[in-house]
Formats: C-alpha cells, structure tokens, sequence
C-alpha cells in the first residue's frame, strides 16, 4: 500500500486522538467514585435491612403492648365490679362472701403480673424505638454520602463526556483528510492489537511494541519509498517514517 509521508503524519494525529479516546472512556469506568457509590450501596442495603427488621419489632411490640393493657383493663374491671358487689352487701352467704374475696385476690395478683408484662414489653418497645431512630439516622447519612458521590460522579462524566465529543470531533476532522485504503488498515490493526494501529519508528525502534528494529529490516526500510506503507515485523503495526526515526 502507498499513501503520501503527510498522510501517513495525520495517521499518527488520528492515532494520538484514538489514544485520547480510550484513556477518557478508561478514566469514566474508573472514577473512584463508583467503588464508593457501590460500597456505599450495600452499606445502605444492610442498614435498611435492619431498619425494617427494628421497624417491625417495634410494630409487633406496639401490638404485643396493647394487647397486654387490654387484658391488665378486663382483670381491673372485673375486680372494680367484684368490689363493687362486696361493698354494696349484696352478697350475704359466707361461702359467695368468701369465694368473691378469694376472686378480687386473684386478680389482684392476676392484675399484677399482666402490669409487669406491660412493663416488659414497653421497654422492648422503647429499645426497638431507640434502633429504629438510629438506623433511620445512619440511612440517611449514608444517602447523603451517596447522594454526594453521584453528584461528583455525574459533574466528572460530564467534565469527561465534553473532553470525548471535542476529541471524536476533532478525530472526525483528522481521519477524514486521511486516505480511504490507509485509514481502513490502520483501525483493523487498531483492532487487533489492543489499540494502536499505528505507531511513530524512533531512532529505529518501533513505538508500538517497543521493539529495536533488526539491522536488515532497518535497511529495507531506507530502500522503501516515501510513500510505501510500512510494516513493523514484530507487531505487524503500521510504521511511520519521520526525521526522528534514524535511518
């Protein structure tokens, strides 16, 4: 293949822009603002887990609480009536007298011990309560920092996106004063090796792979004409001849 020295200098300005264009796209997937949004992320996930699991343990003790004062005000209102009978005298036997005295006893103590549940399961409440407003806390403060990430996230994609559509631009202009032929060559090479298509031959060595050119490859090379399309025998890339490449 043959393309005037000047188109193959303007490969060299689409390599660098393609270059440029893979060390954005590079920089976007690696903002250290993802791994924390995403560590960030699974802290939020437990906590509202636990949120939930607190939120639904105050709930169940908020039941299990009025159900207890129910019962402690049917015991209370039973033994207000069973007073009430024994005080108004009309009971007279001594075994109902005495059987309605045992009752109000009865519950009297059943009356306690429902109280002391009450007790028990307020304060389980009130432990739930105080979990529940300390993870409804540490969500929000892990929103918040979520929220932060994001915002830097989205104000660097944009930073990045706009430094993309200037150098796909610019490389649109570039590419396109650059032949047909050599400009398809050049992106099937940059597809297969990793990139680069094209590389600048440096005081002989190829700047694609690194490599030192051999001495009778360096000599085909100076044979070649201006406008023969070189190849790097090592990487297979394209060669690009210029006053620095000291043949």
């Amino acid at each position: 293949m043959n393309a005037a020295p000047a188109d193959q200098i303007r490969l060299l300005d689409v390599q660098d822009l393609d270059v440029r264009l893979q060390q954005l796209a590079h920089r976007r997937k690696s903002l250290p603002e993802h791994a924390e949004i995403d560590s960030l992320s699974k802290d939020l996930v437990q906590l509202r887990d636990l949120l939930v699991a607190a939120q639904t343990e105050e709930s169940d003790c908020g039941r299990e609480q009025t159900k207890a004062e129910q019962d402690v005000d049917q015991v209370r209102q039973r033994a207000v009536r069973d007073q009430q009978r024994l005080d108004s005298g009309s009971v007279t036997s001594p075994k109902d007298l005495e059987n309605l005295q045992r009752e109000i006893a009865s519950l009297a103590k059943r009356q306690g011990d429902l109280e002391d549940v009450v007790l028990e399961v307020m304060e389980r409440r009130e432990s739930a309560q105080e979990r529940v407003a300390e993870l409804t806390e540490r969500v929000g403060s892990v929103q918040a920092k979520i929220d932060d990430a994001t915002a830097r996230r989205d104000a660097a994609f944009e930073e990045i996106d706009g430094e993309v559509a200037s150098a796909t631009k610019e490389r649109e202009v570039v590419s396109g004063s650059v032949p047909a032929d050599l400009l398809g060559l050049y992106d099937k090479l940059r597809a297969q090796q990793g990139g680069i298509g094209a590389a600048k031959l440096y005081q002989r060595t190829c700047q694609g792979c690194r490599q030192e050119l051999a001495i009778t490859e360096i000599s085909e090379i100076r044979k070649a004409a201006p406008d023969t399309v070189v190849r790097c025998e090592n990487c297979r890339r394209i060669l690009v001849r210029t006053s620095e490449s000291g043949l």
